[in-house]
């Protein structure tokens, strides 16, 4: 549940490619926050986003207390298209719960979801900004283009086995989720802004509608901070949670990042904190690089192809009788 999405986003630290491909040269994570970006990791590009949590509860109604722990990993693949990310989304509780009558525990996974998520707009594609080379401050100047949002959308499906305790049917069900994702660049890039409108677990007899807002600032090329509001609404449950937490870049392909989550209610009270790290592979990706650079060089020089053949040649000519 504190899986972060957000933003580091990609963009966490704010890399100018960003504006003409979906690959940036740092990693684009979702943690720590609960927001889904709007661009994807980058065509043959792996990565793992993993975090660990501690939770406490407390129903003043109920009158219980509930504290445990759990786990979520989200694994994400960019195939087929630039834009185009499939999406493994993964979530793991366990809980102990105290009355004044008697305790016990659940635990199970408390979310299964697989789906995609395709960009349909992105405001920088075939844009380039003019320099002002005569004037520092007319480079910094605010710009209208950035309450042009990118946008994107998400299809998947929940997944939930029989007798789930996170689940409100002691049936397994299958039941599809989708979202609407914005994502805006501002101060050129130093601050991103994601909102998700979300619409889950339709077609069952409790359906989930909820959105969720995520700022994010970078303050320098390894750290960023981020705040979130979280709200969702059905006739099973529905609250409204905030988040805060940082991320601190380790290398260009990974991060670790905290945070901490609570709401404003007494039914229950809760409170979350929680620790992760993202890392991708990107070893296809660049290959794919190197191989399309080579293939316009060849193009460009027909006779390179025949000198790259023939060094070849004498290479191994030499290897072999000298």
């Amino acid at each position: 549940m504190l899986k972060i999405k957000n933003l580091l986003f990609t963009t966490l630290f704010f890399i100018p490619q960003l504006f003409f491909a979906q690959y940036t040269d740092v990693i684009n994570s979702n943690r720590p926050g609960e927001t889904m970006s709007a661009y994807a990791v980058g065509k043959s590009v792996i990565q793992a986003e993993f975090g660990v949590y501690g939770i406490k509860e407390k129903h003043d109604l109920l009158d219980y207390d509930a504290s445990g722990f759990g786990t979520d990993l989200t694994l994400r693949y960019g195939a087929f298209l630039e834009k185009l990310e499939f999406i493994v989304d993964l979530q793991y509780q366990m809980e102990n719960y105290d009355t004044p009558y008697t305790s016990y525990k659940k635990n199970n996974f408390r979310q299964t979801v697989l789906g995609a998520k395709y960009l349909i707009y992105d405001p920088y594609k075939n844009y380039k900004k003019e320099a002002n080379i005569y004037s520092y401050k007319a480079n910094r100047n605010f710009q209208w283009r950035e309450f042009i949002p990118a946008v994107s959308v998400f299809a998947g499906a929940n997944f939930v086995g029989a007798d789930n305790p996170y689940y409100f049917s002691p049936d397994g069900a299958i039941s599809p989720k989708i979202s609407l994702i914005t994502q805006n660049l501002f101060g050129g890039g130093s601050w991103v802004f994601v909102t998700n409108i979300i619409a889950d677990y339709i077609g069952t007899d409790y359906p989930s509608y909820g959105y969720i807002l995520t700022l994010t600032h970078g303050f320098n090329d390894h750290w960023s901070g981020f705040i979130e509001n979280q709200g969702y609404k059905s006739d099973f449950y529905s609250d409204a949670i905030v988040r805060g937490g940082a991320a601190y870049l380790l290398s260009p392909n990974m991060q670790v990042d905290a945070s901490i989550s609570t709401n404003f209610k007494n039914t229950p009270s809760i409170l979350y904190g929680g620790v992760g790290i993202s890392w991708r592979y990107d070893g296809w990706y660049k290959e794919k690089q190197i191989e399309a650079k080579n293939r316009d060089r060849s193009k460009k020089n027909p006779e390179n192809e025949k000198e790259i053949d023939y060094q070849e040649k004498e290479r191994k000519r030499k290897a072999k009788y000298e």
